[in-house]
């Protein structure tokens, strides 16, 4: 561009850092220090409307904003020396480090809390016996792979959208993106509900055991209440992150999961109702989750001012393509990793000591889930940051947000690589008994944790790209990385050389391994952020929108 070749990259570094400093300054000092500033700077453009015009013709409006805007900070800091643009920064990060954490830190609570939901699930299955165990884990599996996964790859594709429109204060079409979500997920529902209907054929054509079938239908027939309620709590999720309103997503779902155990207890126990009253405890909880955020959101007033009731059907239908053409790489993006796990699993039944084997991935997947708690929600919030910065017109902000929360994912993955290394013993001894599940897992647990070293990056910078509506570059990658590297390698090694259960777990780590370098090279190396600035303007249509709302008052216009 023009301006980096009259600019220095440094120059523009230090206007935009100083700039931020200068605003954290006047909070500190006072409305007297800011009325100065403020003075200061009017009579600075003045002086400067010759540069200030080049900058704005020759930049996007939002970057010729930030160049104007810090031309009086350029001067200060240039005066104060490195020393003051160091601190300019240091205080520019640590704001970004608060921010994102005040959004991470709820979600990975809620993350930590639905994982127990899980586990509680799994232990009363267990105290059922040993084919009600089997069969409601691999109805679980089932319902993953086909339904859980497809439903929160779609909800996700509500992250640019909802993010950038509040970025942009474009109201209107963040309550109409909601609405919008809650049809296409009930539209997909349809089809998996057929699917989880008829498991018991299905696997019963795979040639299943018969009692195995017949347990792993019970359990995924009554869980279809449970996607019905998905289809309406995913979207919510995302809608209210979007905003910043995280934590009480977590106190409703901790609330929620207290019920998960006496309501397992009332339908195993008391009214003897076995697989089915696993499958409907967790259902209710998740009802109770959303029903429970619903009345907090009714009570607190919280989502006013961004929620402007149903639409009109007809609006709701009338442009579903941006959505969809967001949702698909979405969807296949979250899929295609999700699936690659549950593959793992039916490896290791091929390997010469086939139960100790599955029974030692379970006990790894069970460990990277729960490691995965935090990235997972670091990737959330950071699609958050970086989408009301893009929508707000500020892709420094929004360029700052991702090396954050980058540089906050690498910290977690070396933590994960140091207590996996020092505790696999004792972590492994809380799942298993078994002499033989114990030594593969332990054995393969510190590649797992090296493993994360990669997934943290990788799932934070999947994140960002969500944020900037880049979803397909994200599934592309997952794609390469775990098929056409990770399984290759994983079957070459683990059945080719004779590596056997560790081969599996290296196949992870070549995946991981590739998935890293080329998701960095995408946040880091190929993205404009002026021109996703850009684009996010044209994805929230700045213009105005005419739509018309149905709320509790009656039909209303909204602009």
């Amino acid at each position: 561009m023009e301006v980096a070749a009259m600019k220095p990259k440094k120059k523009s570094e230090s206007l935009f850092y100083s700039s931020l400093f200068r605003q954290q300054l006047q909070q500190l000092h006072g409305d007297e220090r800011e009325k100065a500033a403020a003075a200061a700077a009017a009579k600075e453009e003045e002086e400067e409307e010759e540069e200030s015009s080049l900058l704005r013709s020759s930049s996007s409006p939002a970057a010729a904003a930030e160049e104007a805007a810090g031309a009086e900070e350029a001067g200060a800091a240039e005066e104060a020396g490195g020393f003051g643009l160091a601190v300019g920064m240091s205080w520019v990060v640590a704001e970004e480090l608060r921010a994102l954490w005040s959004l991470a830190l709820p979600i990975s609570a809620m993350n930590g809390v639905v994982y127990l939901r899980a586990m509680v699930s799994v232990l009363f299955l267990g105290r059922l016996g040993a084919v009600e165990l089997a069969g409601g884990a691999l109805s679980i599996g089932f319902t993953n792979i086909t339904g859980y996964s497809v439903l929160v790859g779609l909800a996700s594709a509500l992250e640019p959208l909802c993010g950038q429109a509040f970025g942009s204060r474009n109201f209107p079409l963040l309550s109409l993106s909601l609405q919008r979500a809650f049809l296409l997920l009930l539209l997909a529902a349809l089809p998996i509900s057929l699917l989880w209907i008829n498991l018991r054929p299905i696997l019963l054509f795979l040639r299943q055991d018969p009692a195995l079938t017949a347990a792993a239908a019970s359990y995924c027939f009554f869980s279809l209440p449970d996607l019905l309620t998905n289809a309406f709590l995913q979207p919510l999720r995302v809608f209210l992150r979007s905003q910043g309103v995280t934590a009480p997503m977590a106190f409703c779902s901790a609330a929620a999961v207290l019920l998960h155990v006496p309501l397992n207890f009332l339908l195993v126990f008391v009214l003897r109702l076995g697989i089915p009253g696993v499958a409907l405890s967790a259902a209710l909880t998740n009802l109770n989750m959303m029903l429970f955020l619903l009345a907090y959101l009714r009570w607190s007033g919280v989502c006013r001012h961004t929620w402007r009731g149903w639409a009109p059907p007809a609006d709701v239908v009338a442009d579903l393509r941006p959505l969809v053409r967001l949702a698909l790489p979405s969807c296949a993006g979250v899929c295609l990793e999700w699936w690659w796990y549950e593959i793992m699993t039916v490896l290791a039944g091929y390997l010469p000591d086939p139960t100790a084997a599955v029974g030692a991935t379970a006990v790894l997947i069970n460990t990277t889930s729960l490691m995965y708690t935090i990235p997972m929600a670091l990737a959330a919030c950071v699609s958050t940051r970086v989408g009301n910065e893009l929508g707000a017109g500020k892709p420094r902000r929004a360029r700052l947000a991702a090396h954050v929360a980058l540089g906050c994912a690498a910290v977690i993955g070396t933590l994960h690589v140091a207590w996996t290394a020092a505790l696999r013993h004792r972590w492994v001894a809380l799942f298993t008994s078994d002499a033989s599940v114990r030594r593969l897992a332990a054995a393969a647990l510190p590649l797992v944790g090296l493993c994360e070293l990669g997934n943290c990056p990788q799932t934070t910078g999947c994140g960002v790209l969500r944020g900037a509506a880049r979803p397909a570059v994200g599934a592309r990658i997952n794609f390469l990385s775990f098929y056409l590297v990770g399984t290759p390698v994983a079957v070459g090694l683990a059945f080719g050389a004779g590596a056997g259960f560790g081969g599996l777990w290296y196949g992870l780590f070549s995946a991981q391994a590739a998935c890293v370098v080329l998701v960095l090279t995408a946040v880091l190396g190929w993205t404009d952020w002026e021109a996703e600035a850009a684009r996010a303007r044209k994805l929230t249509g700045r213009q105005e929108m005419k739509v018309l709302y149905v709320g509790s008052g009656g039909a209303h216009e909204q602009v």
